[in-house]
């Protein structure tokens, strides 16, 4: 069964661009776009072949006669609009190239012209400037992102019983146990509490407090430095350790427990000294012993069951 073809839909925007389309198509298809009914050579007076410095040369001549401050005459005013506009298509390499393509190849008159208008009207924001601008945008709500959870996760801790009752035994600690709770002091009562409440406000695992430093955008500016200094590090790491086989250090021995145990750097932090001496003295980062140490932790979990 033979079907009638569906009916053509045009595009509100695609009708302006045929319609000029098809009028450039009635005069010169390949120069038309660019110079109306003449042509760009012509007008300036030189050949297809001229030089950059010849077409240059041959503009500043034609502005001397024909400019609106040297020469009154309206015809001249219009004759100097298409000597400028002529000017603009020649002295670019890349729309003189279009230029000369079209001259060539008058035939493709829809490449030829929807070439001539990515151009000339096309979008021509900076890489660079959209890069930097989405960078900034991250890097807010990025920051925005951490401020509210941080915030959020104090509020919570703050409620906590844990957290009120620690906050009374650090507040007696400081008065040496005495509270004085006279209206005169009722300012001065806030204070504390607010100084109080800063020292316990500790990092909170999984919503740790923003830093700059943490940044998409800061981040991406530093690249090159951290980079750098991350193939440092490797060399020197391996140089002492792999070359002059030395004793690992304790900085570097916790670094290696912590990386074989899987535990962030702020979680590490956390740890009381003498568990994290326990755990580098017990030298995780061997498979040997890190297996033996997993085992030993799923006992004593199971024997708590």
């Amino acid at each position: 069964m033979n079907l009638p073809p569906a009916p053509i839909r045009w595009r509100p925007v695609a009708i302006p661009f045929l319609v000029a389309v098809l009028v450039l198509a009635t005069i010169s298809p390949s120069i038309a776009i660019y110079c109306d009914e003449d042509d760009c050579y012509d007008l300036l007076g030189v050949t297809q072949s001229a030089n950059a410095s010849e077409i240059k040369k041959a503009y500043y001549k034609l502005s001397l006669k024909y400019h609106p401050d040297k020469n009154p005459d309206p015809e001249s005013r219009k004759l100097f609009v298409k000597i400028a506009n002529a000017y603009e298509i020649l002295k670019d390499e890349a729309t003189r190239e279009q230029y000369d393509y079209a001259i060539a190849h008058p035939e493709e008159v829809f490449y030829n012209t929807a070439r001539y208008y990515r151009a000339y009207y096309g979008h021509k924001t900076d890489p660079r400037a959209v890069l930097v601008g989405l960078l900034l945008i991250l890097s807010g709500f990025q920051y925005l992102n951490q401020s509210t959870r941080y915030n959020q996760a104090v509020a919570m801790v703050k409620k906590t019983p844990a957290y009120k009752n620690r906050l009374k035994a650090l507040e007696l600690e400081r008065s040496g146990g005495n509270t004085n709770k006279k209206k005169s002091q009722k300012n001065a009562d806030k204070k504390i509490v607010e100084d109080l409440s800063n020292e316990l406000e500790l990092q909170i695992t999984g919503a740790e407090k923003p830093s700059l430093w943490k940044l998409l955008g800061v981040r991406f500016v530093l690249l090159p430095y951290t980079l750098g200094k991350m193939l440092l590090w490797t060399g020197c790491w391996f140089w002492r350790y792999k070359v002059k086989k030395c004793a690992y250090s304790l900085e570097d021995a916790s670094y290696l427990t912590r990386r074989s145990l899987g535990i962030p750097d702020d979680r590490w932090r956390n740890i009381d000294e003498a568990t994290k001496e326990d755990l580098v003295l017990r030298r995780l980062w061997e498979k040997s012993n890190l297996e033996r140490y997993v085992a030993e932790m799923r006992k004593e979990s199971k024997r708590r069951r």
